[in-house]
């Protein structure tokens, strides 16, 4: 399509450019496919942030580069890639024995940014191998909501609805390891195998998320909105709630942006979920200020 045309049809009526934006078949299914990473990479990034392993997280996102790079290379379709190198890496992160709640053993950040590293070299090596026109590596990287299909939109939907199945049926445990791991140990909770079981199931929401972020940018859909929903409210069922409704919000927006902008959807998805984090953060200061200045008031009239 002509992006100048696109830009020049914005109206500023919500309804109609959403109507507009709609009549396109493909722009149906990215806000589909969109919708349905945004859910997921909500709930388990709210896990993650809750469990400090963020740099786990970033990590898997980088190893997306080198699935999809890998799939490309041998002639078969990117989203195989994209889901065995972020769940083989999530298993080799969830081999490195942890120290602590959130696993902020030095040992554990060394071996995982060195994964981390070999693989992203690995993912430039097989763009350097591919000997035809890869024109995608900038939507791999930073993401492309063009060609989304509908039998694609129907995969994410069905890796979606397992992984958060299987999260529903660990949820209560892995909340309880993730708030005391120590107590949680002390009760008879198998913290090892939830962390193992975690880690696969936010390596499957890295590998959906990356298919319309890019693999740069997929970790501010897994934190940012997590981070400011925590920001916001520390009660667990409001604070996922709002996750998700941040990432959602956020993730159309970043659509509806990208259509009309020759810019990727990569781009306005981290920043609009930037801005969203900021104005949480500054909520959560004004309210803790007014609150100690209301309490040191209250004690002078005391």
């Amino acid at each position: 399509m002509n992006w100048a045309d696109a830009s020049a049809g914005w109206s500023w009526n919500p309804v109609t450019d959403l109507q507009q934006i709609w009549a396109f078949p493909f722009m149906v299914n990215a806000f589909r496919a969109g919708t349905v990473v945004a859910v997921l990479a909500a709930v388990m990034g709210w896990f993650m942030v809750l469990r400090r392993q963020s740099f786990a997280g970033h990590t898997l996102a980088v190893v997306s580069f080198p699935g999809a790079a890998c799939a490309t290379l041998l002639g078969i379709g990117a989203g195989f890639g994209y889901f065995a190198f972020c769940i083989g890496g999530a298993l080799v992160i969830a081999a490195i024995p942890r120290a602590g709640q959130g696993g902020g053993s030095g040992q554990e950040s060394a071996l995982t940014g060195t994964v981390q590293a070999f693989l992203l070299a690995c993912g430039f090596l097989f763009v350097a191998l591919y000997k035809g026109f890869l024109g995608g590596v900038n939507s791999l990287l930073f993401g492309s909501f063009l060609g989304i299909t509908t039998d694609q939109v129907a995969v994410l939907t069905i890796v979606a609805a397992l992984a958060l199945g299987a999260l529903a049926v660990i949820g209560r445990p892995l909340l309880f390891a993730s708030v005391d791991e120590n107590v949680a140990t002390g009760r008879g909770v198998p913290v090892r195998a939830l962390s193992v079981v975690f880690l696969v199931l936010l390596g499957t929401a890295t590998a959906e998320a990356s298919q319309i972020t890019g693999t740069l940018l997929v970790f501010a859909l897994l934190v940012m909105p997590a981070a400011a929903a925590q920001q916001l409210t520390a009660r667990p069922a409001a604070s996922l709630a709002l996750s998700v409704l941040i990432a959602i919000a956020v993730t159309w927006t970043g659509l509806i942006a990208a259509y009309y902008s020759p810019y990727p959807i990569g781009f306005y998805v981290t920043t609009f979920a930037f801005a969203v984090y900021v104005l949480a953060r500054a909520t959560r200061t004004l309210t803790t200020t007014v609150g100690r200045q209301r309490t040191v008031g209250a004690g002078a009239l005391a």
